[in-house]
């Protein structure tokens, strides 16, 4: 059985500040691009948009915001939202083991409230900047292993 890598994405805190300012949306996003770029394959990671942005955007409205080069590797959103403990946690494990394949997952948030407190699969933005060297560090490490 084959083992899939798949980087759960949130957009706000994420590529761009909570609270963007001017034309500031999705202005970290290229930094993720190149992390990706440089440390994979062209299958070796897929990504998923968990951002809530995905209720109220198309996956192909979602894939356009971005970069061509993480556009072209975006293969779904999660499912419905969970409400309760956790609910971005769930959204992302209800989705990631939704099929028979063996997934290993990373999510890139801000949200940190929506995740167990010993979730090592989050990687934890900061929502003032979005990702940032040590986030980048930490997704680089992971893909290269």
């Amino acid at each position: 059985m084959s083992v899939v890598k798949i980087v759960y994405l949130d957009f706000d805190g994420v590529l761009h500040p909570s609270t963007p300012i001017d034309n500031a949306l999705f202005c970290r996003a290229h930094l993720l691009e190149s992390v990706i770029e440089n440390a994979t394959t062209s299958s070796a990671v897929s990504i998923v948009i968990s951002s809530s942005w995905r209720f109220t955007h198309s996956l192909a409205s979602l894939k356009a915001k971005l970069p061509h080069f993480l556009a072209q590797r975006v293969i779904d959103v999660t499912g419905p939202a969970v409400i309760g403990k956790h609910a971005r946690y769930q959204e992302i494990t209800a989705h990631a083991y939704s099929n028979d394949v063996v997934v290993q997952w990373r999510a890139l948030d801000d949200s940190y409230w929506e995740f167990p407190s010993n979730c090592q699969e989050l990687i934890r933005c900061n929502p003032n900047t979005g990702i940032g060297p040590k986030e980048l560090a930490q997704l680089s490490s992971w893909l290269l292993n």
